[in-house]
């Protein structure tokens, strides 16, 4: 059986590796990864807009992995819509990269509750095989916190290098060319970045359980033993 001191660990680990499978699977579904701000060039352009006039030009749009919506802004008034990601608008974007970083974070969620499984128990009991001990931990967090690195990565090299936000602003917009004019990453991008650090977090954890922390040793007094002693 563990001890009192790696019990707490692996069961503080296991918490983490199942909240980061939370967060994952959130961040997924939502909508707002990245946010903008879009200028609608062509209507700019047709009426030579100056500063104070490109406010009325200025539209607002978001997304993630799989929907998201914009507000068109042309001069006429704010018109919302919605779009989806599959199947139509991957076929604008770069479709491998996409379809890579869905995959990259599915396979995440795989890798933090296999690790979740093996920390409660390496809490529970101490297993024979090293590979389901704390070796083995150690490679699940570290899969698991390196495919959402990848994910991460790959989802900022489409946005900026690869324009996503501006095209999907461009999507289906046949008259109007829209400019975007600002992006920012939002919360379930970062939640997505915690995750990864939970998952780092969790190697620590492992190290500092296979620390041999010295044991306490008390000092039995010694028997004085005298001829009386050994007479009775």
């Amino acid at each position: 059986m563990p001890g009192c001191f790696k019990k707490t660990l692996f069961a503080l680990a296991s918490t983490i590796s199942f909240a980061s499978f939370i967060l994952i699977a959130v961040a997924m579904g939502t909508q707002k990864w990245m946010t903008g701000k879009m200028l609608c060039k062509t209507g700019a352009d047709l009426v030579n807009a100056t500063d104070p006039e490109l406010v009325k030009f200025i539209g607002e749009i978001y997304y993630g992995l799989f929907q998201g919506g914009k507000i068109r802004q042309c001069g006429l008034g704010g018109r919302r819509s919605k779009f989806t990601i599959f199947p139509h608008m991957v076929k604008k974007l770069n479709t491998g990269l996409h379809v890579m970083i869905i995959m990259f974070l599915c396979v995440a969620i795989f890798f933090s509750l296999v690790s979740f499984g093996f920390c409660i128990l390496n809490a529970i009991k101490v297993p024979y095989r090293a590979i389901k001990g704390p070796a083995g931990v150690c490679l699940w967090n570290f899969l698991a916190g390196g495919f959402i690195a990848l994910a991460v990565t790959g989802f900022m090299a489409a946005v900026k290098l690869h324009h996503l936000t501006e095209r999907i602003a461009n999507f289906r917009e046949n008259v109007f060319q829209f400019v975007i004019l600002e992006e920012r990453f939002e919360d379930c991008f970062w939640i997505c970045v915690a995750s990864a650090t939970a998952h780092a977090v969790n190697l620590l954890l492992i190290a500092i359980s296979g620390i041999h922390f010295p044991k306490i040793k008390t000092k039995t007094e010694e028997a004085n033993v005298t001829a009386e002693d050994i007479m009775y």
